[in-house]
């Protein structure tokens, strides 16, 4: 039986097993319908265009992770290194009230070595944030999914080739102390 659906000249050839097709190609929709070479060359590279962004969207969400988790070491140490502040009495308020830490007669010596901060949440708006960082990742994740479920040699090798630069770009970073696990190995965030 076959799995092509060729409806004649100048329609969408949409195949369900490997294939090479260029000219009347079909991605998504009837309106993604490719008639010339060109649109063929720009869906290419909009396949890589696509696959690169989402090489960016994980860089950013690791990006955003980490400036969470220095900020609190950061807020962590600040507070650790102050001792108990001395109180005050605030004329406006009537009562007692903690003083901030500014001077630094009261606050410990800082050293970067400093004990490790515990674990933290992120806030409310934090979380929104990483939602939506995720959302977006899942999205484009999806869309570059259900390109490759077209089976079309070319747009696959625009995928890996997308992926290749992704990851090149987006991916190259520091490399050592602090650095728990690699993200690139959780590709399908399953498998890692």
């Amino acid at each position: 039986m076959d799995m092509d659906m060729d409806m004649g000249t100048g329609s969408c050839q949409i195949s369900m097993l490997w294939n090479w097709t260029t000219i009347d190609a079909c991605f998504l929709s009837k309106s993604w319908h490719i008639t010339t070479t060109r649109m063929f060359a720009g869906s290419c590279l909009g396949t890589i265009g696509l696959v690169v962004c989402l090489e960016f969207l994980r860089r950013v969400g690791r990006e955003y992770d980490a400036f969470l988790v220095r900020r609190a070491r950061l807020r962590y140490q600040f507070l650790s290194n102050c001792e108990q502040p001395s109180r005050t009495f605030s004329e406006e308020e009537g009562e007692m009230s903690p003083a901030p830490c500014a001077s630094t007669s009261r606050c410990k010596d800082a050293t970067p070595a400093a004990a490790a901060a515990p674990p933290f949440r992120p806030t409310l708006a934090e979380q929104l944030v990483r939602a939506t960082l995720h959302m977006l990742q899942f999205a484009v994740a999806y869309f570059v999914m259900l390109l490759a479920m077209y089976f079309n040699g070319y747009i696959i090798i625009c995928i890996i080739i997308g992926a290749f630069l992704g990851a090149f770009v987006f991916s190259w970073e520091v490399i050592g102390e602090g650095v728990v696990g690699n993200d690139a190995t959780a590709v399908t965030k399953c498998c890692g």
